[in-house]
């Protein structure tokens, strides 16, 4: 196994996986295929492959037809357009009647890079989060990403799939446990709780070893099912350690940082802070540099762990 993956091929193998296992099982992309990875899907099974073409939201409109017909459709493309594009659709076509669809948005957030800001898209949890019954998945790993697509399969009504670009690190294991609406505590720590989803994960991890140079315990917690928020999960975690940061690779606006101060302004107030990209769009270049850039990578976040403690 390699050391890296990007959650979008991890997307693209799950599909071709689980193929063979639920035959309901079919795929539509928006002439993006090499890009999202269901091409990987297409060549296995062509005859349940359809590309609609540069026409997302008509791909939305095909999808929640095949699923009143009983078919289990993944419609993909890249976040931009998955979520932005065809927002009303998502709403009013897939959330409105609860229909079996899951949305595979490939692409999202910053690391996109030197696509630039019109395809950056940092707006689409918060978007995806205002339609009722939507259930949202930002897997941290490969792993993680595979299992999100299989509980995607099982789960009746609509799933919103998030997955980047950029090769990410293995974080768990293949005896990994995953279940929609769980979070998962891969470190334990008594003075900050880092709450991260997605690439942040990894950046999260790496920023636990920084504060633990300076005396400082964290634990870090993955938080890859946005909504349904575990708040029995955020709750605990912020009794235990009095102070929270949160991470994601999406606006402070609207997204998990929103979610879970929504949370906790309910159930156990204390200081939260958030990193993310702040209320500015993205912009060209390389991946790893805008990480640093906007101020997503672990030295940023020990140092917005490091400002939350001290808040206590």
């Amino acid at each position: 196994m390699a050391d890296k993956i990007a959650t979008r091929e991890a997307y693209g193998k799950a599909l071709e996986e689980f193929g063979a296992v639920y035959p309901d099982l079919v795929v539509l992309d928006a002439d993006l295929a090499a890009a999202t990875k269901t091409g990987i899907f297409k060549k296995a099974y062509p005859d349940r492959f359809f590309d609609c073409g540069i026409a997302e939201n008509n791909m939305i409109g095909v999808a929640v037809g095949l699923s009143l017909t009983g078919k289990i459709p993944f419609a993909s493309s890249f976040a931009m357009f998955a979520a932005g594009r065809s927002f009303e659709q998502v709403r009013n076509s897939v959330g409105y009647p609860h229909c079996n669809v899951k949305i595979g948005a490939t692409h999202a957030g910053i690391t996109v890079g030197e696509d630039g800001a019109t395809h950056q898209c940092c707006e689409d949890i918060a978007l995806m989060r205002t339609i009722p019954g939507m259930v949202i998945l930002n897997p941290a790993d490969g792993v993680e990403a595979r299992l999100a697509v299989k509980a995607a399969i099982e789960y009746k009504g609509p799933v919103y799939l998030r997955f980047g670009r950029m090769a990410v690190p293995y974080v768990y294991g293949d005896d990994y446990k995953f279940e929609i609406g769980k979070a998962s505590v891969l470190a334990d720590g008594d003075d900050v709780a880092i709450m991260a989803t997605g690439i942040e994960v990894e950046q999260a991890l790496a920023a636990r070893e920084l504060l633990a140079a300076d005396g400082v315990s964290a634990a870090v917690v993955n938080i890859s099912t946005i909504k349904p928020l575990d708040r029995e999960t955020v709750t605990a975690m912020a009794k235990k350690c009095g102070a929270v940061v949160t991470c994601e690779e999406h606006t402070v606006i609207g997204g998990l940082g929103a979610a879970v101060c929504e949370t906790l302004a309910e159930t156990c107030p204390v200081p939260v802070l958030r990193v993310g990209v702040d209320d500015v769009f993205g912009r060209s270049g390389p991946a790893k540099e805008l990480v640093s850039y906007f101020g997503l990578d672990a030295a940023a976040i020990a140092d917005r762990a490091k400002r939350a403690t001290a808040l206590k």
